[in-house]
């Protein structure tokens, strides 16, 4: 799993840009289904996105030219996180949510098979559920997409997503379940990668389908 670290001041918003938020309305996220994202995912798109992680910082270093180079190219397993998305689909008009408000905040994906570094693949998203933690508190939406191949609808990855949103606790829904916490283990890593951050990576990644403004917006 990869880590972006956002600076402070990115995660407030101008408060003059702040809308007021209408009250969350449950049984309409709940019963969200968007049409099925069908991609047709290309070795660019595959490249674009090792390029957005930072991969190829380092043009001599073959170790990541395998991602970022067409000629045997290989897909990062955390391109699953991107693929056959419905985007920032939370800023659509209809649930009335302020996107100031909404934060990503967990992101887990198990696959099923190697991910291919080109191919036609259809994703399909739910709301899993949605957990009121209080009104000082907020909410969850745990969030679901499979990503399965189109010919032969295999699964080939599942991707589970948590969005936090501030100020919409108190509505009165469900208080849980939530995920249980992964376990770290108490011993040092297997392997470690200090990577630096390059200052345009969020502006490139972003290009591979999460734009949300957050990876943007001033």
């Amino acid at each position: 799993m990869i880590a972006r670290h956002c600076p402070a001041s990115i995660l407030v918003p101008r408060v003059a840009e702040r809308s007021v938020a209408m009250p969350l309305d449950y049984d309409k996220l709940l019963n969200w289904r968007p049409p099925e994202v069908r991609q047709k995912l290309t070795p660019k798109d595959t490249i674009l996105y090792a390029l957005g992680l930072g991969l190829g910082a380092d043009p001599m270093d073959e170790r990541q030219l395998r991602f970022v180079y067409e000629k045997d190219l290989l897909a990062l397993p955390t391109i699953a996180t991107v693929l056959a998305s419905p985007a920032f689909w939370m800023k659509a008009p209809e649930f009335g949510l302020d996107w100031h408000k909404i934060l990503h905040g967990e992101e887990a994906f198990e696959i099923s098979t190697p991910i291919p570094a080109e191919g036609e693949l259809i994703g399909r998203t739910r709301v899993a559920a949605i957990v009121d933690k209080g009104a000082d508190k907020g909410a969850l939406a745990l969030i679901e997409r499979t990503i399965s191949e189109a010919q032969t609808g295999q699964t080939i990855a599942t991707v589970k997503s948590t969005a936090f949103m501030r100020s919409y606790g108190g509505f009165g829904g469900p208080s849980g379940p939530t995920p249980e916490l992964h376990q770290l283990p108490n011993r040092a890593p297997d392997l470690t990668c200090d990577a630096p951050t390059l200052p345009q990576a969020a502006l490139i990644y972003r290009l591979s389908g999460d734009y949300n403004p957050l990876h943007a917006d001033p």
